[in-house]
């Protein structure tokens, strides 16, 4: 799917977030990347292979 030079990293590379969008959705709140993962804006991601990522913020520092 990707026509980019360099390519974008593929569905199954940890950099997969690194990819281009190619259809932004804010209204619905998800991004389809060139790599056909579906990004919600939670961090939550949805791969070709219909296998879930949990979204993975990091937690807000501690205040003391």
């Amino acid at each position: 799917m990707c026509k980019h030079t360099p390519r974008c990293p593929s569905a199954d590379s940890p950099d997969r977030e690194a990819a281009h969008v190619v259809a932004a959705h804010p209204e619905q709140v998800w991004s389809l990347l060139c790599n056909a993962v579906l990004l919600f804006d939670d961090t939550g991601e949805l791969l070709p292979d219909s296998q879930i990522i949990t979204p993975h913020r990091p937690l807000a520092a501690a205040t003391a």
